[in-house]
């Protein structure tokens, strides 16, 4: 009896580091090539990237998004002064989906506006791809489909012009550097 109760913590000890050791390989995503995308693909990313589901470039329609972590915040921006509700994917799942250790992102919208963005900004303050606002997809004419945000509201040292310069909404492309 007493050699079973001094197994139990011993098993458990080596469960939980077990179960450490894997846990987070199994929230990597994905461990395999993307999947392709079935509707109207709405992002393309570009340069140093693993994980490719278009020659060598990632191509994600809304359901690929929506396949990522899904997260939302709601925060005050210059065109909305009102706080709005942002939903998507933070862009650190998006690089881990494509295998992406990249130092740099190269945003650019629909408009051709291009806008560099530092991978800490990722780590660091949370910035997302947003593809709802207010619960409701953003057509084109509403800053649509895609806006990359970040969480001014939370981090106040967000609020600045630089930062503002990055939110970059009707974002079609990601070059990673």
């Amino acid at each position: 009896m007493s050699r079973m109760r001094q197994a139990r913590p011993v098993r458990r000890g080596l469960l939980g580091s077990l179960a450490a050791a894997l846990l987070p390989g199994l929230w990597a995503w994905p461990a395999r090539a993307l999947d392709a995308p079935t509707g109207k693909v709405i992002l393309t990313i570009t340069g140093t990237l693993a994980h490719s589901n278009d020659n060598g470039s990632a191509a994600f329609d809304l359901a690929l998004l929506q396949k990522l972590p899904q997260h939302s915040f709601s925060t005050r921006t210059p065109w909305y002064p009102q706080p709005r509700k942002f939903s998507g994917v933070l862009l650190r799942d998006l690089l881990a989906a494509v295998g992406s250790q990249a130092v740099t992102l190269k945003a650019v919208a629909l408009n051709d506006y291009r806008v560099d963005i530092p991978a800490e900004d990722l780590t660091q303050h949370g910035a997302m791809l947003a593809y709802l606002l207010d619960d409701s997809p953003m057509p084109v004419r509403e800053k649509g489909p895609l806006v990359i945000i970040y969480p001014f509201d939370d981090h106040p040292e967000l609020r600045n012009a630089v930062r503002f310069s990055r939110a970059i909404w009707q974002l079609r492309t990601i070059e990673l550097k």
